[in-house]
């Protein structure tokens, strides 16, 4: 979702990639549902490992995981604690959603500041 918005809303101030540390291997149906009801489609996303040299070449990464990350932390790590919708109903997918737009939405903001 973070990656889908990011790039939906941003793509003048940032280019997003997303790895997790446990990926899904495909995107859960009803993660694109709720993003298709906002007019994003990230139906294409591949879910791939976070790997600690390839984040290190990264001004920002954003963990969502709960977990320390793994390796030397690259520059600027933002701790973002979302609640995970996954086998929930929709409505939790939906408050997943809404949560990380808005902090989405804050990140390109400040980085738009910064221009």
């Amino acid at each position: 979702m973070a990656e889908g918005f990011a790039n939906h809303y941003g793509s003048d101030v940032l280019v997003a990639t997303s790895a997790g540390l446990s990926p899904m291997p495909g995107i859960v149906n009803s993660t694109v549902d709720a993003m298709e009801e906002m007019g994003v489609d990230i139906s294409a996303h591949i879910p791939s490992w976070y790997e600690p040299a390839l984040a290190a070449k990264y001004d920002i990464v954003v963990n969502m995981s709960g977990y320390r990350l793994p390796g030397t932390p690259p520059k600027q790590v933002l701790e973002w604690k979302v609640d995970d919708p996954y086998m929930k109903p929709t409505s939790a997918y939906r408050r997943a959603r809404a949560d990380i737009e808005h902090r989405v939405m804050q990140l390109i903001l400040s980085l738009r500041r910064g221009k």
